[in-house]
Formats: C-alpha cells, structure tokens, sequence
C-alpha cells in the first residue's frame, strides 16, 4: 500500500468541494432547485446565499473546509497504514 500525499489529497478534497459548493449556489440562484440544500449550507458556511456573491464565498469556505477535512483524512490515512 502507498501512502497518500496529504497536500494532495486536501486539495483535490477542497476543489471538488468546492466547487460544487459554487455551482450548486448558482443553480439555486438560478432555479428553485436545491433551495433545501441552500439553506442547510447557510446554517454551516456564513455568507452563503442563493446569489453569485453568496455562491462564491460558499465556494471558498468549501474549499478551505474540504481541504483542511480531506488533509486531515489523509495524515490520518498514512498514520494507520505505518501502524500495520
């Protein structure tokens, strides 16, 4: 087994995260489709909102949230791989 690249692995964590935090925004901007999900996002990220404005600062907390959850997850990962 291979260890995971921590950086890596965040990273890719945060820009799927997101990035689909942004564009969920926008299709709720756009469309009533994912209100729900709106409003659940906007009790977790501050300043998220159904507008462009509200989607990208929804993008950028995904981001940093995922990235650091997805850094996190890796270390951990390589932590138990080196205990076997």
């Amino acid at each position: 087994m291979e260890k995971l690249n921590v950086k890596a692995f965040g990273l890719a964590c945060g820009i799927i995260w997101g990035g689909g935090m942004l564009i969920m925004g926008l299709v709720d901007t756009i469309s009533t489709w994912g209100d729900v999900w709106g409003e659940v996002m906007a009790s977790v990220y501050l300043g998220y909102a159904p507008t462009v404005a509200g989607s990208i600062i929804g993008g950028i907390w995904g981001f940093v949230d995922a990235g650091i959850g997805g850094m996190l997850l890796a270390w951990l990962y390589n932590k138990f791989l080196k205990a076997k």
